[in-house]
């Protein structure tokens, strides 16, 4: 089976590395709707080079590497990267009209950020989703979490959202053709609310918040220029070069999706953009109902995840003190667990149910209660780019298409 990629961002061209060095495909086709500098050379030179992460012979085989690019063809777009075909598609931007079916593409990853809506029409505009499979493709992943454009929209019987690990079981390859793999922020955060429900139940969280302090993406500019007509919101034209940049991230509305338990649980997402050029971190603060006689403490949070990380190695957990760059291209984890830094304390909080207006409340007995709740943080660790969210979004094109033999 041959694996089509569009786009050839950050994931995109990381996905590429990823499946070179996995061999499950038999072939690679990339799709990159024009040309790039002065040829194919010049492709294969980007390709080959990568500002975060270094080399590719040397992601492949270290530092005495071979040459892993060769045969270069520029009529037919093609190269041979260490063993796979690649072809390089360089004519279509719309999904509709790239060619998926004549170079033999039934499953296609979309990395370009540009087609989200699974209900679009693939005749809508500069192209939608759906357009891929018009042009060929049985099966898309969606590198982002989907966003459905018209208000009252459901979301389609034929998509879904699915994170490796956590909810990878939902997928019905008789029902579902759209498959978003959401997105590295709510990836992350998965694997730091999933073990945490699992063990203290998900009618103890009472109100939990985020905050991703994230490496830059795309959207961010390298200098200050003048905005958009239009546009609302300043700090997105100024440069990430010299800014801490305060942002927004849909990874709550995502997380439900995920783990529809957090649907009914009170919670918020934040997002901090950082100078750096990837490695994130998310600080998650959880409010639990707790018992007087029994608090939970640090050492049952870090249990948790210890044992959580035991059985799953999509999440590990380290009491090394680690920075960002320590996390960078590997471990191929969803999360890491930094257990050095959870913290947790346990207050009686006063709630008076008169305020609440309470059926409850017995005329005559006091209205107070005193309730014991813990403030839990934690902190877990995330490459937003390819040790995380590339690898784990790997793992399910490969589950994907070993179900659609």
């Amino acid at each position: 089976m041959k694996l089509g990629i569009n786009g050839l961002g950050r994931i995109g061209k990381l996905s590429l590395w990823h499946h070179v060095s996995r061999k499950h495909f038999s072939g690679i086709v990339v799709n990159i709707g024009r040309e790039v500098g002065c040829g194919l050379d010049d492709l294969a030179a980007m390709l080959e080079r990568d500002s975060t992460y270094g080399r590719l012979g040397t992601y492949l085989y270290g530092h005495k590497c071979p040459q892993v690019i060769e045969e270069l063809n520029e009529k037919n777009g093609s190269m041979v990267v260490d063993g796979v075909p690649v072809t390089i598609l360089r004519t279509a931007r719309n999904p509709k009209d790239i060619a998926w079916h004549e170079n033999g593409v039934k499953l296609v990853v979309d990395t370009t950020g540009g087609f989200t809506d699974p209900t679009a029409d693939s005749y809508a505009g500069s192209g939608a989703l759906r357009g891929h499979m018009q042009a060929g493709a049985e099966k898309v992943v969606l590198s982002a979490p989907f966003k459905i454009k018209s208000k009252g929209l459901e979301m389609p019987e034929d998509a879904i959202t699915t994170v490796m690990g956590i909810n990878d079981e939902m997928y019905d390859s008789g029902q579902h053709s759209l498959i978003s793999a959401a997105s590295c922020t709510t990836t992350c955060l998965s694997y730091m609310i999933k073990p945490l429900m699992e063990k203290i139940g998900a009618d103890k969280i009472l109100s939990a918040s985020m905050v991703t302090v994230h490496a830059a993406t795309g959207s961010q500019q390298v200098l200050d220029r003048l905005p958009k007509a239009g546009a609302v919101d300043l700090r997105k034209n100024r440069s990430i070069l010299n800014n801490i940049i305060l942002t927004t991230t849909g990874a709550a509305k995502a997380l439900a999706l995920v783990i529809p338990e957090m649907a009914s649980i009170g919670f918020m997402a934040e997002s901090v953009r950082i100078p750096t050029s990837s490695g994130s971190l998310i600080v998650l603060v959880l409010n639990l109902q707790d018992e007087i006689d029994s608090p939970i403490k640090r050492g049952t949070i870090n249990g948790i995840y210890k044992d959580f990380a035991g059985n799953n190695s999509y999440l590990l957990f380290t009491e090394k003190h680690n920075v960002s760059s320590d996390i960078l291209g590997s471990p191929a984890a969803a999360a890491v667990i930094e257990g050095s830094e959870t913290h947790t304390r346990t207050a009686s909080i006063q709630v008076n149910l008169e305020q609440i207006k309470a059926e409850c409340l017995v005329p005559g007995t006091d209205p107070v209660f005193n309730v014991p709740v813990t403030q839990a943080v934690v902190y877990g660790w995330y490459d937003n780019e390819l040790g995380s969210y590339t690898n784990m979004l790997g793992d399910l094109i490969v589950k994907v298409a070993g179900e659609m033999l």
